[in-house]
């Protein structure tokens, strides 16, 4: 069936045929971005070395959201690279995004999985043992733990001590995502934990030449 005007193409083969890698997970922000487009930052980041993106933009409605993914999932799909959706499941469905995050106060898991079907991907925010375990038990696939440290985007964001993290990895049998004032230089102290990726928001979308900032990244987590 053909979209209906003002409503944007979806590509359900290049979505089913992507595996999620979490090794340096994108999360956007285009209050913090230098490059003129959030499509350039996106492109860039990718060309660097990013393999999951995150699309998480607040202060918009549903219809700009919808065209935003559409245009966002564009350049994941060419570069091969997961996209999942901030919040908004339906959203996520009507792009074929891989899925969608939620947050401590966002919709149930239960309800998302209605909304998205079985084979689409759901993370849940967790920053404690007990929020890891139940957020496994009701159907998440994977985790973002955090805040690691205090970040500009979410200061009120409760701190995840690296020792809980060490712990929420032994407690849990699926992929966990550290998230929260993840950077060059603080990626040394993850070495050895079992950590299946990294999380990042400034240290790659405030950066003036967003592939160099990614390129770097990545080789630091390769060689962790």
């Amino acid at each position: 069936m053909p979209a209906k005007d003002n409503e944007p193409a979806i590509s359900s083969k290049a979505a089913r045929q992507i595996v999620p890698d979490y090794t340096l997970y994108l999360v956007t922000d285009r209050q913090m971005m230098k490059t003129p487009t959030l499509e350039d930052a996106v492109e860039q980041a990718c060309e660097g070395g990013v393999t999951f993106v995150q699309l998480r933009e607040k202060n918009v409605g549903a219809d700009e959201l919808c065209e935003i993914a559409a245009s966002i999932k564009e350049i994941t799909d060419a570069h091969n690279v997961g996209l999942i959706i901030d919040n908004d499941a339906e959203v996520a469905a009507k792009v074929d995004a891989l899925g969608v995050h939620l947050g401590p106060t966002d919709m149930p898991t239960y309800d998302a999985r209605k909304i998205l079907g079985p084979d689409k991907i759901i993370g849940r925010s967790a920053g404690s043992v007990f929020e890891a375990m139940r957020a496994q038990q009701d159907g998440a696939d994977y985790l973002g733990v955090g805040a690691m440290v205090a970040t500009p985007t979410k200061p009120e964001a409760d701190i995840t001590t690296i020792e809980e993290l060490g712990r929420i990895i032994e407690a849990v049998d699926i992929p966990v995502v550290a998230i929260g004032g993840i950077d060059e230089d603080m990626l040394p102290r993850f070495t050895g934990m079992g950590v299946d990726g990294f999380a990042v928001v400034s240290a790659i979308m405030a950066k003036e030449n967003v592939k160099a900032a990614a390129s770097n990244l990545r080789s630091i987590i390769d060689s962790l």
